[in-house]
């Protein structure tokens, strides 16, 4: 359960070398965190001979420029992609990709946040809406949309290959537009909230409640648990907590901290072979019989039907 490697993207693909020499060349001098630009033929070529993407977290964000027919599991979560899409993955979400055919095209870049530190203001990439556990992954575009992203993409790819002494501060302003241009594609308009203690406040929330995840074995317990607990956490009264929380997000504390749990549930329900009663435990349930409660109130379905669903 642990995330998997920056190493696991460059086996996968073909100008692995190339990766190699980047990510040395990136995280020397005065350079910190990682950045990489790639193309989706590269990616497809001698796909036929490669297992599968596992279904796993990764430790690097990913931002995916696609054209052609694929499916993209992510969380609970299975999304069809019929034609053209730009998705975005963070670090708390198992997802994985599944080409249908041999024909796509795209591109796709990967970085830490530690690239964007240097630029980084008082909204950073963890707090950005596009990034959340729960945002849409996956954004619907049209043809000049395409040919647009896929500009700025050829432009990074571009970059990568240049020698000007300050291509990875051109590189993360190319970054930092495109993951505007996803913001600015989300079904609801996205802007910070008026009042910038709260929004820190909510930041704050959002920021512990991811640090608790992912559960990497059964032993493993979540430490914060209800609105009190991170309440007291973030040195505030559960009450103003929770009116912060509703005014900048529109969902109570609570609310907030079972949906995140939930979709940890439904996450190990579907990826590890743990026992129903070891995920209980470790998500902080005092027996099984309100945990199966829980997630049939959530889903609709008891944690062992749930599993089986998932298998079928």
């Amino acid at each position: 359960m642990k995330p998997l490697p920056l190493k696991e993207i460059y086996a996968k693909v073909a100008t692995v070398a190339d990766g190699e020499l980047a990510t040395t060349a990136l995280l020397s001098g005065r350079e910190i965190g990682h950045f990489n630009v790639f193309s989706v033929e590269d990616l497809m070529r001698g796909y036929a001979h490669k297992p599968p993407m596992s279904f796993d977290r990764r430790a690097y964000y990913k931002i995916s420029l696609m054209r052609g027919q694929s499916r993209l599991e992510y969380a609970d979560q299975t999304i069809s992609i019929n034609q053209q899409a730009l998705w975005f993955t963070n670090l708390q979400v198992p997802y994985r990709w599944l080409p249908q055919h041999q024909e796509q095209r795209g591109y796709f870049c990967i970085f830490t946040e530690d690239f964007l530190l240097p630029v980084k203001g008082e909204f950073g990439i963890t707090q950005l809406p596009i990034f959340q556990a729960g945002a849409n992954p996956i954004l619907a575009i049209n043809d000049q949309q395409y040919r647009d992203i896929e500009a700025l993409f050829e432009k990074m790819t571009g970059e990568m290959a240049s020698l000007y002494p300050y291509k990875y501060d051109l590189l993360r302003a190319y970054l930092w537009e495109l993951v505007h241009l996803g913001q600015k594609l989300q079904p609801t308009a996205v802007s910070p909230p008026a009042h910038q203690s709260l929004a820190r406040l909510a930041a704050r929330f959002t920021e512990l409640l991811e640090r608790q995840f992912p559960l990497a074995t059964p032993q493993q317990q979540l430490r914060l648990r209800t609105a009190k607990d991170y309440a007291e956490h973030l040195a505030v009264h559960v009450n103003h907590l929770n009116r912060v929380l509703k005014e900048t997000t529109g969902h109570t504390t609570t609310a907030l901290i079972s949906r995140r749990i939930t979709q940890e549930a439904k996450i190990l329900l579907k990826q590890t072979n743990w026992t129903v009663s070891e995920i209980a435990d470790c998500l902080g349930f005092t027996d099984v019989a309100h945990f199966c409660h829980f997630v049939k109130r959530q889903t609709g379905l008891v944690p062992s039907a749930f599993r089986n669903k998932q298998m079928v």
